[in-house]
């Protein structure tokens, strides 16, 4: 249960036991485990690591550390490498856009073989979309970036969705934490996951983007305009990459139903990732972009984090956020 701090299933057994008999000893410890001392002593070893416990290596005595501290300082690294970890996955979509706009307008390159295709215009990229759809034999996965969905999008797919599901394709879609403020979409997300279909909610998805069987996918010409048209890939080694995206993001996501997670700070994903932006200098227009929800709301949120964090302005509270280990 505690893997996710570092901590493997035959320590964690350890650490519950010396929570429970703190007057154990190495020895005591490995006859009522049935365990040798070798082992509970490497486990002991690696708690005294993570600053849960405090070991005398050579009398063999141990004392475990307040779990609130403990426990604290673990959640604190492993919400930082969550936080770094998903920067990086949005920066790697964003090259990932790049590379393969680069590569369709190159059609003479002799590496292309037809594993990347431009389509141009939204209605032939909604046909293609529907067509892998229809087609799809085991498993669809979706990244849909901003607040709500369009209500002629919803309608299009609804249909799909249905069919798709009922033969037993597993559908996974990731959607941006603001489209909860939308009942349209929060009711069409229920309907869909009410069929068997899966979804989960992020502060931020990177770009628009479609994956069939793992085969092929569709991505933005510019994650910026819609308009420009799509990249059908079907290249092995391109299309893995966006897997990998998707399922970093996947791993990241708060279940659909469930209320985002509140972090030591009682901070929500959105606030921190609010902070983020702020710490960096965007302006309330960029991260309300970024974040899919008005600029009104920004205003709001960055309003309540800075009387939080006792900062007078944006700037100085995503910096202040940093000092006080926030972020």
């Amino acid at each position: 249960m505690l893997e996710a701090l570092g901590i493997k299933e035959p320590t964690e057994t350890v650490y519950r036991l010396l929570l429970e008999r703190p007057e154990y000893g190495v020895t005591e410890m490995a006859a009522h485990l049935g365990r040798t001392e070798t082992e509970v002593r490497e486990a002991l070893l690696c708690l005294a690591d993570l600053r849960l416990v405090l070991m005398d290596e050579d009398s063999g005595e141990v004392e475990p550390y307040s779990p609130d501290v403990g426990f604290s300082f673990l959640l604190s690294r492993a919400e930082a490498e969550l936080s770094k970890r998903r920067r990086q996955v949005e920066q790697a979509g964003r090259a990932v856009a790049g590379i393969l706009a680069t590569y369709a307008d190159c059609p003479d390159h002799p590496a292309r073989h037809d594993v990347v295709h431009r389509i141009t215009g939204l209605d032939a990229v909604r046909e293609r979309l529907e067509d892998l759809a229809a087609g799809a034999r085991t498993e669809c996965l979706s990244l849909l970036p901003g607040g709500a969905q369009l209500p002629d999008t919803m309608d299009a797919s609804q249909p799909l969705d249905q069919l798709a599901l009922e033969r037993g394709v597993r559908i996974r879609s990731i959607y941006q934490e603001s489209f909860r403020n939308d009942p349209p979409t929060a009711d069409y997300v229920r309907w869909y996951c009410g069929l068997g279909g899966e979804a989960r909610t992020v502060p931020v998805v990177p770009m628009l983007m479609v994956i069939v069987d793992r085969e092929a996918a569709l991505v933005p010409v510019d994650p910026a305009d819609a308009r420009a048209g799509a990249l059908e890939v079907r290249s092995p080694g391109l299309v893995h990459a966006l897997v990998v995206l998707f399922d970093r993001l996947w791993d990241a996501g708060t279940p659909f139903g469930e209320a985002p997670r509140r972090d030591e700070h009682d901070l929500s994903p959105q606030e921190r990732e609010l902070l983020m932006l702020l710490g960096i200098g965007c302006t309330d227009d960029i991260a309300a972009r970024r974040l899919g929800v008005s600029l009104r709301t920004v205003r709001r949120m960055s309003s309540e984090l800075m009387s939080r964090l006792g900062a007078r302005s944006r700037f100085e509270a995503g910096v202040r956020a940093v000092k006080e280990g926030w972020l």
